[in-house]
């Protein structure tokens, strides 16, 4: 019962957004711009609930031990110095002058890294991907190797000529693949929905 109401609200919330997308109407609107604002809180919420389960558990590893105590120890530092940062008072939030210096010293920097050992393992996955064979392999190196092509830093007319290839890539074959994978999740979302709602399980197909 209790997942019929979840999915009941959910379904009646999606199609007030779609609906506002669709038809001109003040009110609809309204009703739409406050759910949004719900959602955005809901949102806040999970994530201050996430980041309390994290702290809870890296300060249960700092008491208890049988963990690595220097890595929870420098996660909750890093945590107090951002939430310091933030809501310390006189702050500006996240314009604040401290806040954006410890983004720009310390998570770009951390984010750079942690991308970079992500290419070093895409280079060994590759390697093996390709030592097993396999069309699909060989398609997606061919295509990450053009799209590595297109965002060479050239200059000239070859670096505005790769600019622009690499622009239309993005806006048209990338952003097509990802509207129908939005919308096939979609789809596939209502299509549970539907069938939770209306009772049908798998035996009654």
């Amino acid at each position: 019962m209790r997942r019929s109401i979840t999915t009941t609200v959910t379904v009646i919330a999606g199609l007030i957004l779609i609906v506002d997308l669709l038809v001109v109407n003040p009110s609809l609107a309204s009703a739409a711009g406050a759910l949004q604002e719900l959602l955005i809180l809901l949102a806040a919420a999970a994530a201050v609930g996430g980041a309390a389960s994290l702290a809870s558990h890296h300060l249960r590893v700092i008491m208890r031990g049988g963990g690595d105590r220097v890595g929870a120890t420098v996660l909750l530092a890093g945590m107090g110095a951002v939430l310091l940062a933030g809501l310390r008072p006189g702050s500006t939030g996240t314009s604040d002058p401290i806040v954006l210096w410890l983004v720009a010293a310390l998570l770009i920097p951390i984010a750079a890294s942690l991308f970079a050992l992500l290419f070093v393992f895409l280079l060994g996955a590759a390697r093996r991907g390709l030592a097993v064979g396999g069309r699909e392999t060989i398609l997606l190196l061919a295509a990450a190797s053009v799209v590595v092509v297109l965002l060479l830093p050239i200059g000239g007319s070859a670096g505005d000529w790769l600019a622009a290839s690499a622009g239309w890539v993005e806006s048209v074959p990338l952003a097509g693949v990802f509207r129908g994978l939005l919308i096939g999740v979609a789809i596939m979302a209502a299509v549970t929905a539907s069938r939770i709602l209306l009772g049908i399980d798998r035996g009654d197909e």
